[in-house]
């Protein structure tokens, strides 16, 4: 805080895992800070590791925007989970309905897996999150970011019977292990529509998983006095709870992996979790079948904002310009992501009423990078004319091309290349030199340090010309970078993507697969 303080326009501050290393003459045009956080040498990026380097003070786990200091509360999750459960709906749609009625299982109530049942209401289902933890729980309850309370499975199993019968937008929390939702769930028949798990199985060892079968405070006894027994339980847990998921999957239950680790640390403890080629996983990843296809190839994902002068009065304002700039796209927009803009333009109108503020003003939305431009700009002349004060904006880490995770943002990508990380490092490169105010890199978040690489910005608005320039140029990069190289993977909704906007901006040029004819190779295959 003293170099942030202290340093002029021609400084950069730089940022090592944590620890400032001090101001370093740049230019005006220079990110004003630099972050990194838990780079390693390949060969020293394991779990191990880390608790070893991480005990000496010489590196540290960077999550995601927690890292680039763009946090903004549960709110991303919020939207993030709802956009998935919404888009999760509409696979399992059968003749066009929504999801009254339908049940949506799923555990976690923590920092951030705490969002899914204020997710569940808005998408407008039943939903039934597990908790272990009693404390959780009773938090989200008293903030009202779950509606019910219930600890004993037998009447947990009448009261969603109830809801589902009376198509009840309800969110219940479960006080105890999921593995006894789903198993009871299955002895009484009830059909679960939507299935997921947002335990912390990224630090399954030290609380981010608990075994069935034993109490919250059992659990934490064993895991202090006897480590390796308490894997060995976790592990069984895990292996049970896959039993019974593949149990409701026969009957029709669409299961999908929240990013968590959940399939990983299933297939490490030998659950029945792999498809027939032995290669692949059973269930896709919520990017895999929901997001991957449906938001980020079309460039859509988590644009934010945070007004810098605090007042509600602002953040107000904002709401409505985007709100008008995406109702404005919705308009003119091709089928193709007309719906996206439209599941937008409702959590934008609804946004202040859900009350999902937690300290900053802040915002936020999925746009492509012609939505962003357009509501920055818009910010920026706001500000120009003095209706509102200066505006930060960001994206979460979880976007388009921000992030290199093969089990999770990337993970629907098939070409081979979604084991590589050369996307997120062009992406923090890129935003550096184009205009952002500060660029971050993180090894390790949301799936575990040695998963995963991903990075972000921060761009202050100030009303300023250079900033309209600023806006322009590093935005359209921030969300083109990851269309390209999803199209470079053959993923058809990138393709479409990317073909549209080198039709609407000359200068980008980017290398196109040329397309093979899958049944003419298949043809000549057998023949051979």
């Amino acid at each position: 805080m003293q170099y942030l303080s202290e340093m002029s326009d021609e400084q950069t501050l730089h940022m090592y895992s944590g620890h400032p290393m001090g101001l370093f003459p740049s230019q005006k045009g220079a990110p004003r800070v630099v972050i990194t956080n838990g780079m390693m040498i390949p060969n020293y990026s394991k779990p191990d590791d880390w608790e070893r380097f991480n005990a000496m003070g010489v590196t540290q786990y960077g999550q995601m925007t927690a890292g680039s200091y763009m946090y903004i509360g549960p709110q991303g999750i919020v939207h993030g989970t709802t956009i998935t459960v919404l888009n999760a709906g509409r696979k399992i749609s059968k003749n066009g309905e929504g999801l009254e009625g339908k049940l949506f299982v799923t555990s976690g109530l923590g920092g951030m897996s705490g969002a899914q049942p204020k997710a569940g209401n808005i998408a407008g289902c039943v939903s039934v999150t597990a908790e272990v933890n009693p404390k959780a729980t009773e938090t989200r309850h008293s903030q009202g970011w779950v509606d019910e309370v219930i600890s004993e499975v037998g009447e947990l199993a009448a009261r969603v019977r109830k809801a589902k019968r009376d198509k009840e937008v309800v969110s219940i929390a479960y006080s105890g292990n999921v593995v006894d939702v789903w198993e009871r769930f299955y002895e009484e028949d009830i059909q679960i529509d939507l299935g997921s798990d947002q335990t912390s199985l990224h630090n399954p060892w030290a609380g981010g998983y608990y075994p069935v079968g034993l109490s919250f405070e059992e659990s934490n006894r064993l895991m202090a006095e006897d480590p390796v027994k308490f894997k060995e339980e976790v592990q069984k847990t895990l292996v049970r709870h896959v039993q019974i998921v593949n149990k409701h999957a026969q009957r029709g239950t669409y299961f999908f992996d929240y990013g968590n680790a959940f399939l990983l640390e299933s297939s490490r403890a030998g659950a029945d979790i792999l498809a027939e080629n032995g290669l692949e996983f059973k269930y896709p990843s919520y990017v895999q079948d929901i997001m991957g296809p449906m938001c980020f190839d079309l460039g859509f994902g988590p644009f934010r904002w945070v007004c810098a002068s605090g007042d509600p009065k602002d953040l107000r304002e904002t709401d409505l310009i985007a709100g008008a700039v995406l109702e404005e796209m919705a308009e003119q927009a091709p089928p193709e992501i007309e719906q996206q803009l439209r599941d937008n333009l409702r959590w934008i109108r609804s946004a202040e009423e859900n009350q999902m503020v937690v300290g900053s003003m802040a915002r936020i939305l999925y746009a492509d990078s012609a939505g962003r431009i357009l509501i920055a700009r818009a910010f920026n002349q706001a500000i120009r004319e003095g209706r509102i004060g200066p505006v930060i904006l960001g994206r979460d880490h979880h976007d388009v091309s921000g992030t290199d995770s093969p089990y999770r943002e990337t993970s629907n990508i098939y070409d081979g290349s979604r084991f590589t990380a050369d996307m997120a490092i062009h992406n923090v490169i890129g935003d550096g030199f184009r205009g952002a105010s500060w660029v971050s890199i993180h090894n390790g978040g949301g799936v575990g340090w040695g998963e995963v690489m991903n990075g972000g910005f921060g761009m202050l608005l100030d009303g300023s010309d250079a900033s309209d320039s600023r806006l322009e140029k590093m935005l359209f990069f921030d969300v083109n970078n990851g269309i390209a190289r999803r199209s470079w993977a053959r993923n058809e909704g990138a393709l479409f993507a990317i073909k549209r906007e080198m039709e609407r901006s000359p200068d980008l040029r980017v290398t196109l697969p040329a397309l093979a004819d899958e049944k003419l190779i298949k043809d000549h295959l057998n023949q051979a």
